[in-house]
């Protein structure tokens, strides 16, 4: 099993950061990269193998909301790539970094990541993630994570704006109930990645852990590739009050069987660390 990070916003937020707004944590690409670097850090330290980038909220829409002009989105993109190589160079060791695409929903910063269905054309979709994905695919990632994908038409226009960018890629949806979150079957959302060479692993992401393993079940039988999981905590997110409420399930029991396993929003770096120590002694380390 390959471990991955778990949520750096969180991290963030618990450094003492304020990510109410429309950037979330890509935010402080502008406003403070030192922080981002460090939360990085942490969660290596906790034992994570692979850092996510800063960029899943960043957009070039979202930026220029913010005053921000193209010139500096992209070079800000270009940063979240740049400050997990860092991360990674400091700790050292055997690491990847995964540039992050989120779904189009987050711009929106509403919770339509956990609805899907925008009302967008497929290949609307593509031009939007298209512009992102050549940004970051210049600064040298190792892959790309296409994450919290919410339908399949998303997954469809996500893979088409990473072609010909030489960067592999995980897919990995966002579920609910045996279901996306848009209310596809998943076998028809896992399908979209079968035969195709430049998805290394397909799964599920910030989602119930409770989800996890049956969605994992029909990925890799639909797939016929290495599975990916990294639920969240299982709090809920109030979309209207911007918080999360209830208390955490993360348990290392539920990414049992991913080939690739971490956590997202409200998992922390001692979570991982418990992750970590729980692959070991299954190892028999």
């Amino acid at each position: 099993m390959i471990l991955l990070d778990g949520g750096l916003a969180t991290e963030l937020e618990a450094r003492g950061h304020d990510l109410a707004d429309a950037l979330w944590s890509a935010r402080l690409l502008a406003d403070d990269p030192g922080e981002i670097l460090a939360a990085h850090e942490t969660f290596f330290r906790a034992g994570a193998e692979v850092a996510i980038t800063a960029s899943y909220q960043a957009s070039f829409e979202g930026f220029a909301a913010a005053g921000f002009e193209p010139d500096q989105t992209a070079m800000l993109l270009r940063r979240s790539v740049e400050l997990a190589r860092h991360a990674r160079d400091s700790v050292g060791g055997k690491r990847w970094v995964a540039a992050s695409l989120g779904p189009y929903g987050a711009i929106l910063a509403d919770g339509s990541e956990y609805r899907g269905r925008y009302g967008l054309s497929v290949g609307q979709l593509t031009e939007f993630h298209r512009t992102r994905a050549v940004i970051l695919a210049g600064a040298g990632p190792d892959l790309f994570a296409l994450e919290t994908v919410p339908d399949v038409d998303e997954a469809v226009a996500m893979l088409a704006a990473i072609d010909g960018l030489g960067v592999p890629a995980w897919l990995s949806y966002t579920v609910a109930g045996g279901r996306t979150r848009a209310g596809q079957p998943l076998e028809e959302a896992f399908a979209v990645a079968a035969g195709d060479e430049r998805i290394m692993a397909v799964g599920v992401n910030c989602c119930d852990p409770d989800d996890v393993a049956p969605a994992l079940e029909i990925a890799r039988r639909v797939a016929g590739k290495p599975v990916i999981a990294y639920p969240n905590s299982g709090e809920h997110w109030d979309a209207a009050a911007r918080r999360w409420t209830g208390g955490s399930r993360f348990r290392p029991e539920a990414v049992a069987g991913a080939d690739l396993a971490g956590g997202c929003c409200r998992v922390r770096p001692a979570d991982i660390a418990r992750l970590r120590h729980s692959m070991e002694a299954a190892a028999g380390h």
